[in-house]
This record gives C-alpha cells, structure tokens and sequence, in this order.
C-alpha cells in the first residue's frame, strides 16, 4: 500500500518541483536567476529602456551633447538588477552614476526622464499627447547658465502648445515666468493671487 501511494504521489511531486521553481524563478531568488530579477522588474526594465532611449535622446540636446542615458541590467553588489540608469559622459567617455551627478544634472536628467515618458506614452496611446507638466522645485540646485538653459528648454515646450507649471520658491524666477499663481499664507488662511508680468528675457 505505501508503494503505491508513492506511485500516486510522484507526479504530483514533480508538479510540485516545477511549480516551485518556476516561482523561485520569477521571484529572483534561485541561482538559475543570475540578474536576481523579478518578472514585474523585467517588465517594467523593457519599458525603462525604451524610455530612456527617447530621454537619452532629450537629454543629449539638453546639455548641449554632453550627456545621454542608457538603460543597465548590471547588478549592485547586493541588489537586484533591471532598473538601473547610466549617465554617458561625452566629455570624459565614461559611463556614470546616476548618483554621482550633481543637483544641477540631476534636475536636467529627471526633466529629460518626464518629457521621454510623456513621449513614449504619447506614442503607444495613438499620439495622444500628455499636454501639461509640472515641475515641482529642483531650481534652487541649478547654477545662473544651466537655469538659463532649462527655462530655454521650457519655452520651447510651451511653444509647442504644452503647458509647463513650475513649483518653486526660487525668487529669480519670479522675474522670468510670465503667468504665475502665488500661495500668501495668513493666520486667517490661504488666499492664491494671480500674477501675469511680460517677459524680460
């Protein structure tokens, strides 16, 4: 009787083996997973890199040929892979992290992030167009040329017919946004005034 109930149960083990480590495979967690990726992740890094090409290629015009980005599997010591970003550097030919940028670079390469998602978005949506952005602080890291350069950079979106909002408390932009919405913050509560000022740039 135990010899057959062991016959019985055999393929029902090896059900069980295949289960298991399809999901241990999916998961990351078995050797056979050299990245140590998850499924969600390796979907999710197919997009990633088909947004940062487009973004790549935003930010190679945004910082004047300098920079582009790349998509990267490679692994962290301990970390998972499949959603890593690189930052190529023409001007010294080395690839770098993104945590090695500084504010300013930062700022530059996440707005080139937000415009290759909204395109890449616009392209598999029938060219339907993600129409308003809003940038929210990030200009305060930003050195008088390179906040030239991305106010350039977002009035050329606007002249595209997108809508580009700006949270910021950096006061040289008072100066250099022609429509603007002020918070004035009272004991009494918020009020929200409306400025409209001409460019003097």
């Amino acid at each position: 009787e135990l010899a057959a109930a062991l016959r019985r149960q055999a393929p029902l083990r090896d059900h069980a083996h295949r289960v298991t480590r399809l999901a241990q495979l999916t998961a990351g967690t078995t050797a056979e997973n050299s990245y140590r990726m998850r499924l969600e992740t390796y979907v999710l890094a197919a997009r990633l890199e088909q947004v940062a090409q487009v973004a790549g290629a935003r930010l190679h015009r945004m910082s004047g040929g300098r920079y582009t980005l790349t998509h990267t599997d490679t692994r962290a010591k301990r970390a998972r892979s499949g959603l890593g970003l690189l930052v190529t550097d023409a001007w010294t030919g080395r690839d770098r992290d993104t945590a090695t940028l500084s504010g300013g670079e930062s700022f530059i390469v996440s707005l080139a992030l937000a415009l290759g998602l909204a395109d890449t978005v616009a392209e598999e949506s029938g060219g339907r167009r993600l129409d308003t952005l809003f940038i929210d602080e990030g200009f305060g890291t930003l050195d008088e040329q390179t906040l030239d350069e991305v106010l350039d950079l977002l009035d050329s979106l606007r002249e595209q017919s997108r809508t580009v909002g700006i949270v910021s408390h950096v006061p040289e932009l008072r100066a250099r946004v022609p429509a603007r919405l002020e918070l004035l913050k009272t004991s009494d509560g918020s009020t929200v005034r409306h400025h409209a000022v001409p460019l003097d740039r």
